[in-house]
């Protein structure tokens, strides 16, 4: 039963203070002295920020470029790429350096990301030693500027459709690169309009006249500064946003690359026209190439976090200088963050965050243990890509939700673009859509649940994700999805027996993950039954995914939801003895009881929630909103955002 008082609540046992270094550290984690390194360096060039509204586009767009080089000459740039090339051989501290980077100008980030994330990473993980060879030393000192032209004006997330083509001509030895009407233009391509002197495209390979389908290849846009012959470079203009980074369009017209231009890792052309792989399965040979990428959505759903974190910094550095309104007649003004409302809409995005953060740590050492093969177990490479999707999604999502709540809690200052939420809005709303809009990426999540990640899940599109479904037995369906297993585990963790999900404690971690659990696990039976229902009915498969396409959204939420808490559970659980484990705590139920009151809707119409008992994880929400009150400053400085890159003197003073 909960408590009649809140002050008996476990987690009230926590110190008057904590030690924010201590904290730090623990956040920081193995990455310390790799997230200082890029601490010093946004210091360093806090004066971007300034320039982002100093100077005109052009001007600005020059100056982004000279930061990126400059960072790239301090190694901190360069962390996923082997020693060999200048590289630091260790993907993990590449994302970390990533993720801290985005505390500062984000125009700079995406430059940071388009060179050496996505151009470089493509080279690395599609090419071969030649290209390596050839391109990665210059690449990753920042000599070598280049794009990653894969979005075409007609096809973003189908990338299997894409336009582009690149046939192969035998007697010539070399590829003839054609852009194949308007919706096969290359567009919003970064570094594009100014910068890049070599483009990795994707396109449709035809070999003696048959489509073997999208691959990449290196191709060459400037020689000196101009624009080679047979490619078109248009320039995308004014964003919301990121107006540091040159996003174009590219069109080429028959441009010819020499046959050792394609990036041969899992596929080739012999000289003498032959095509060769070492994945015989076309769908799967794309997908395996595709996945090699995801190392981008990891870097975004870290980058959405550490946005997150700068605006709440600011937002709660301003509730706690900030006054109004008197509490009684000659009291004097309260504190914003006083007012229990006020906590109401900060404390439960910061704890959100310090989950996300803790989900992100988990998602980036899966990352680091499959490309530097730690992790060699099958599926383990399925089970991140369909992570790192749902991580990417819903943390770019709350970056969105907390910037806008942490704007208008800050009020017309928060307005006022020297107060850098303008910046932070603009330039980080394009994250909820690139590395793949996060609706399609959700649908890729259910997609995986599923079909169990069985070794045909890259094989299936939408339509065959529903035959598979439909052609298990009931029974199956039952038997792999229902929740019945989970209550069974339940029953033996909490009391209550069959009234567990109303004699539990709140507070209690085994309660809170049963209750994300339970909501998983049903929906991922009702959504099965759904499928085949409609299928054995006789209606169209598409018609039939098209129908419950909410169903599969809400399932792939609740997926990552749970894994979100189940990391952040996992990391309280881990820390030392002391009051900064204590405070993690209750920012682990603080966010826990928010993420099941946010959804009571569900579990109270699927018998999980009482409306008393859904009445009191309120009360309990509120409560820990004041318990964590005293402790809201140390919790954003322990994030370590440098005061030089908050640049808010409106705010902060």
């Amino acid at each position: 039963m909960e408590p009649d008082d809140a002050s008996a609540a476990p987690n009230d046992r926590v110190p008057t203070e904590i030690d924010v270094e201590a904290l730090a550290r623990l956040l920081d984690g193995g990455y310390a002295g790799v997230r200082d390194l890029v601490r010093a360096g946004l210091v360093a060039h806090s004066a971007v920020l300034e320039d982002a509204e100093r100077l005109g586009t052009d001007a600005f767009r020059e100056r982004v470029r000279d930061v990126a080089v400059e960072l790239a000459g301090t190694g901190q740039t360069g962390m996923g790429f082997p020693a060999e090339y200048g590289g630091g051989d260790d993907i993990g501290a590449s994302v970390a350096a990533f993720e801290t980077l985005a505390f500062g100008d984000l125009s700079v980030l995406v430059k940071v990301g388009v060179q050496f994330g996505l151009f470089g990473g493509a080279i690395l993980q599609l090419g071969t030693a030649r290209h390596h060879d050839a391109y990665l030393a210059d690449v990753v000192a920042g000599r070598l500027l280049g794009c990653f032209a894969m979005t075409e004006s007609g096809h973003g997330s189908n990338v299997q459709a894409l336009g582009t083509v690149a046939r192969y001509d035998a007697a010539a030895g070399e590829f003839v690169v054609t852009t194949e009407g308007d919706a096969a233009r290359k567009d919003y391509i970064g570094n594009a309009a100014r910068h890049a002197e070599l483009a990795v495209v994707f396109a449709r390979l035809e070999v003696g006249g048959e489509d073997r389908g999208v691959h990449a290849l290196v191709v060459p846009l400037r020689s000196g500064g101009e624009v080679v012959a047979g490619v078109e470079i248009e320039d995308d203009g004014l964003k919301m946003g990121l107006n540091g980074v040159d996003n174009g369009r590219i069109r080429f017209h028959g441009v010819r690359v020499p046959r050792e231009a394609l990036l041969n890792r899992f596929a080739d052309v012999t000289p003498d026209g032959a095509y060769v792989s070492s994945i015989d399965d076309p769908d799967r040979r794309f997908f395996t190439m595709l996945g090699t990428l995801v190392q981008g959505r990891v870097s975004v759903g870290g980058a959405g976090v550490g946005v997150a974190k700068v605006a709440l910094t600011l937002a709660v550095k301003y509730a706690v200088r900030r006054r109004q309104f008197e509490a009684a007649p000659g009291a004097g003004e309260r504190l914003l963050l006083d007012y229990g409302l006020h906590r109401r809409r900060l404390l439960p995005l910061l704890a959100r965050t310090y989950a996300f953060h803790f989900a992100q740590d988990t998602v980036r050492g899966q990352l680091h243990d499959v490309f530097s093969d730690r992790d060699g177990s099958p599926g383990a490479r399925r089970r991140l890509e369909a992570r790192a999707a749902g991580t990417k999604a819903l943390a770019t999502w709350h970056a969105t939700r907390t910037v806008q709540e942490c704007r208008e809690a800050c009020g017309g200052a928060g307005y006022l673009a020297v107060n850098r939420f303008a910046a932070l809005k603009a330039d980080s709303d394009v994250f909820t859509t690139f590395e793949g809009d996060n609706h399609v990426l959700l649908q890729l999540v259910a997609k995986g649940l599923l079909t169990g990640y069985a070794g045909e899940f890259e094989d299936l599109d939408q339509l065959g994700m529903v035959r598979h479904v439909a052609g298990l037995a009931v029974e199956t369906v039952i038997e792999k999805t229902s929740a019945h297993k989970l209550l069974e585990r339940v029953r033996d963790l909490l009391p209550g027996g069959e009234a567990w999900d109303r004699e539990a404690e709140l507070l209690d971690p085994e309660y809170q993950l049963a209750m994300v659990r339970y909501r998983e696990e049903h929906m991922l039976a009702g959504l099965a039954r759904r499928l085949k229902a409609g299928v054995d009915r006789g209606r169209d498969p598409g018609a039939v995914f098209s129908s419950v396409q909410d169903h599969v959204i809400a399932l792939a939420r609740a997926h990552v939801e749970r894994l979100v808490l189940e990391s952040f559970t996992e990391a309280v659980r881990a820390c030392p003895e002391g009051g900064e484990k204590s405070v993690l705590g209750l920012l682990r139920d603080l966010h826990a009881l928010s993420t099941i009151e946010a959804d009571r809707a569900w579990f109270m119409e699927h018998g999980r929630l009482t409306v008393q008992r859904s009445k009191a994880i309120s009360r309990e929400v509120n409560d820990l909103c004041r318990r964590v009150r005293p402790f809201a400053v140390d919790l954003v400085d322990a994030w370590g955002v440098p005061p030089q890159v908050l640049r808010a003197p409106d705010l902060l003073g």
